[in-house]
């Protein structure tokens, strides 16, 4: 919403002086299609308003889940038409334009020049291009509106990650997160945040247990401010066990949501862990002393689709650093270093 009137605000000057005030409408977009765009009718004539226009395929909600679009293009303005006299205001369509290159002008579809190459760019594609980085003609806007939907909708590189690291006890997802940390605060500009399994139970997750539901609620909370920082267009890095794939994938929900989001699964084998067992853990599950081990008497549900795959029992730290950082650079995730 507040980018939308910004761009209002910024196309105002371009108006003939005293031709043109802006009007935002206090109320909620109800995706009603031709109801809601009678419905619009009424409280802008409510307002005093002698003149509405409906445009294609007013407050429509899209396509439905056959992929097909819910309403027709035109079915808002002719369920306006049909009740025009009764309304009480004038009703003005709106159609679809194209961009002429020829005559440097826009036209209804319904007039264009014959046999004259014609222009657009589909909302779509819009959205690819801000994301990309690409182009975005003078014709199609204002330069003022592009550089305020640029600011809002950043490039991949510069959206919010967060990177999700997922095994079990021992088996190197703190060292390798940990490692990593420093690795991107040298090489990006954008803040880095580690939310360790160790530091969020401290200092997050204190007054829970190692229930299931609690587990379960203390994946979520990571997930959560993990989203946050995501949304601030910094970067998480989560190094939790997270044994379930439904908290997983409910964690990758709530950050691809705001931005960017890798899953790595730190395979290292639970023979492997146990001999490491840095904390005793493991011993004291085998010696029954402790209930509920992951990958003991409590599944571990190994990722089958992880972006990236890390056994540290064979990788070093500095190369599964490298490998993390590699394939963040391969898909645009960070910024590569200028030479």
């Amino acid at each position: 919403y507040q980018r939308r009137v910004r761009g209002y605000k910024a196309i105002m000057p371009s108006y003939p002086e005293g031709t043109a005030t802006m009007s935002l409408l206090n109320l909620a977009m109800r995706m009603g299609g031709p109801r809601e765009a009678v419905l619009h009718a009424i409280i802008r004539k409510n307002y005093g308003a002698t003149h509405f226009i409906v445009g294609r395929d007013h407050a429509g909600p899209g396509d439905n889940a056959a992929g097909e679009p819910f309403y027709g293009a035109y079915d808002a303005q002719e369920l306006v038409a049909a009740h025009e006299s009764e309304l009480g205001i004038k009703f003005v369509p709106f159609q679809a334009m194209l961009y002429v290159p020829a005559h440097d002008e826009y036209y209804p579809i319904d007039t264009l020049p014959k046999g004259e190459k014609t222009l657009n760019i589909s909302g779509t594609e819009l959205r690819r291009r801000l994301r990309t980085g690409e182009d975005i003609p003078d014709w199609f806007s204002y330069a003022k509106v592009v550089e305020i939907l640029r600011a809002s909708v950043p490039n991949k590189a510069q959206r919010g990650l967060t990177l999700f690291f997922t095994g079990l006890s021992g088996s190197g997802k703190s060292t390798v997160a940990n490692a990593l940390m420093y690795r991107l605060l040298e090489e990006t500009t954008r803040p880095v945040s580690l939310l360790d399994g160790d530091h969020v139970r401290t200092m997050l997750s204190s007054e829970l247990g190692f229930s299931k539901e609690h587990r379960d609620l203390n994946i979520r909370r990571i997930g959560y401010v993990a989203s946050l920082v995501n949304k601030a267009r910094g970067i998480a890095l989560c190094a939790p066990i997270a044994p379930y794939t439904a908290l997983r994938r409910e964690c990758r929900q709530m950050n691809e949501a705001e931005g960017n989001f890798v899953e790595i699964f730190v395979s290292t084998s639970l023979e492997e862990c146990e001999r490491r067992d840095r904390k005793g853990l493991y011993a004291k599950a085998r010696a029954g002393q402790l209930k509920g081990m992951t990958g003991i008497d409590d599944p571990y549900e190994a990722p089958t689709n992880a972006e990236i795959v890390i056994d540290t029992e064979v990788v070093p730290i500095a190369s599964a650093v490298d490998q993390i950082v590699d394939y963040l650079r391969s898909n645009e995730l960070i910024e590569t270093p200028k030479e």
